[in-house]
């Protein structure tokens, strides 16, 4: 039986079966798994409020809350929502599977469970998550204002200087914050058309501030990017532009300048390609009079009242 990974995965099953448990178990702290369990939905949340597993084995028939609703509160918990879940269930018909889905399941596995399949699929979505885990993490590391949404507005993942401007604005529920209405609004209609749609309007948060959230794509299936901006950045983009015979693209670009930010990093965050950075950093550095970015930040940071 092959090994899931060097490392020990935390692997939590949620299932009302004693046979089911015991089984699954066996094999998966033999395959070199760490195993949790539990025998229903409501000690399952409770149990990852204090562990977060790598990935959650998922009965969808059990007493009380089922697995679907299970996994629809797991993944409204942004502190979760990058967890896979596998519904592994004896309901085979189509509704069902959709419904798993829809729930927010990676995947549909029907009893008897074929082990062999099952361990395959746990390595596959274990691989997917960490890739997709450390993306984040390096958006994180580079100090980017992003956020990922479902197609409901409930935000699914967000790096912690997103989260810093959401919560100072926005309200929180249940400790999750939401998107307002109106980029709720905006996702519904623009399904299969976000090329063409403009960006949803401004938000306004409780002290006034306006917060701009600006579509960049799609990072998997009913999961939409968005880069988050406020007005204070935005305020001294303006203040770049009465210094410097800039646009306003250029002004952006300088500001990040001043930040110390990469061509890659101003191209993730504004939406750009590297290639189109530097075209706008020649025109900066032809307007400003210089001939490095180091001149650039310089004059910007001095324009900005920060050197």
């Amino acid at each position: 039986m092959a090994e899931l990974s060097k490392a020990r995965d935390i692997v939590l099953v949620v299932d009302d079966s004693p046979e089911t448990l015991s089984f699954l178990t066996d094999a998966l702290e033999h395959s070199g798994a760490t195993v949790l369990v539990a025998t229903e939905g409501a000690r399952a949340l409770t149990l990852v409020e204090r562990i977060t597993p790598d990935i959650i084995l998922m009965d969808a028939v059990m007493p009380g809350m089922d697995g679907f609703e299970t996994c629809r509160r797991l993944k409204a918990n942004a502190a979760l929502a990058h967890v896979p879940v596998i519904f592994m269930t004896g309901l085979a018909e189509p509704e069902h599977i959709v419904e798993g889905l829809e729930a927010g399941g990676v995947d549909y596995v029907t009893k008897p469970i074929v082990l062999d399949v099952l361990l395959a699929r746990i390595r596959v979505h274990l691989a997917n998550a960490r890739t997709a885990q450390s993306a984040r993490l390096a958006l994180d590391t580079a100090g980017r204002y992003l956020l990922a949404a479902n197609s409901l507005g409930e935000i699914r993942w967000c790096t912690p200087q997103a989260v810093k401007l959401l919560e100072a604005a926005l309200p929180a529920e249940n400790g999750t914050i939401l998107l307002p209405e109106n980029v709720k609004v905006w996702l519904k209609l623009s399904l299969g058309q976000r090329g063409t749609m403009p960006p949803p309007a401004p938000v306004v948060a409780a002290d006034g501030r306006q917060l701009r959230l600006t579509y960049l794509g799609t990072t998997g299936e009913e999961e939409f990017l968005f880069r988050l901006t406020s007005e204070d950045s935005g305020g001294k983009e303006a203040l770049l532009r009465r210094h410097f015979p800039v646009t306003a693209r250029e002004a952006e670009v300088l500001f990040w300048i001043a930040r110390g930010k990469s061509n890659r990093d101003i191209g993730d965050i504004l939406g750009l390609s590297p290639r189109t950075v530097n075209k706008h950093l020649e025109q900066i550095y032809q307007k400003l009079g210089v001939e490095n970015r180091a001149s650039a930040a310089v004059m910007a940071l001095t324009a900005l009242g920060e050197a």
